[in-house]
């Protein structure tokens, strides 16, 4: 019984393409794992949607990757992770990974100075989730926000490279301040986010470390695998599957050139018949 569980997918779901950085990383430290990849790209970004409508997202994604007989499921999205983690919590009998909590962590054990910054779209920054964990990990700690929502459709339409003007341009309009605020450590509080890292380097300087949440959330992966009995010991690597809710041709091409291979097999699903 054990041994069946184990041979299941994880299932992980984003907004769009910004949960690949999520993927890349459970590949790296899980390869022999299955994972069923769900981008909801007909209603990207969630970072402008109240909490209400990410929490009804967050049901239909995971009502979908259900269908799909995973093991866990992870919230590869900082929005749906700070709004509808305990609504998915308290609705599925299955084991559940959010984003925040893992980054929260990551950004306590780097920072020095204890001042920390994070960046996010409208509705993490706007929900404290961050905030809130922080606080908790670290009670004399100093923290700074910012919500860069252009930075999502930037992702998206595959618009990252440092020597992009607009790119630039809007990385400096955003992170001005918190380049002045003296901190240490910044949280990169969207999983689109690491798509622009190296632009956002860019404007903070060197002596600023990113903290990416999907390297923190793997381990978590891994560890909740690990106490359930259900690691995939198989001898051959994962296979990944990946959906989305529209225009796949532009996730396969985004996608592609982030996680350096290329994969065109990307189907398309109506999540609104579910």
């Amino acid at each position: 019984m054990v041994e069946t569980a184990a041979r299941k997918p994880i299932g992980i779901f984003d907004s769009g393409v910004g949960g690949l950085t999520v993927v890349k990383e459970v590949c790296k430290k899980l390869p022999h794992e299955n994972i069923i990849y769900l981008g909801d790209t007909a209603r990207v970004p969630y970072g402008t949607r109240s909490a209400q409508t990410v929490q009804k997202y967050a049901i239909s994604n995971t009502d979908f990757l259900l269908t799909q007989d995973i093991k866990l499921l992870v919230i590869a999205c900082n929005t749906a992770s700070a709004v509808a983690t305990g609504t998915l919590k308290n609705k599925y009998g299955l084991p559940i990974i959010d984003v925040v909590r893992p980054g929260a962590r990551a950004a306590v054990e780097a920072s020095r100075t204890k001042r920390i910054g994070i960046i996010g779209t409208d509705g993490t920054i706007l929900s404290g989730a961050y905030q809130k964990e922080i606080k908790r990990l670290e009670p004399d700690s100093t923290i700074f926000t910012q919500a860069c929502p252009l930075f999502v459709p930037l992702a998206e339409a595959g618009w990252y490279e440092q020597d992009d003007e607009v790119v630039m341009l809007t990385a400096r309009r955003y992170l001005g301040p918190l380049v002045e605020s003296g901190i240490d450590t910044l949280v990169l509080g969207c999983t689109h986010y690491p798509i622009l890292k190296e632009a956002i380097q860019a404007v903070m300087g060197p002596g600023i470390r990113l903290i990416d949440s999907a390297e923190a959330t793997a381990c978590d992966v891994m560890q909740m695998l690990d106490r359930q009995h259900i690691l995939n010991d198989a001898a051959v690597p994962g296979t990944s599957t990946f959906f989305v809710t529209d225009i796949p041709h532009r996730f396969a091409e985004t996608g592609s050139r982030f996680l350096g291979r290329a994969f065109s097999d990307v189907s398309v699903i109506d999540i609104v018949q579910l």
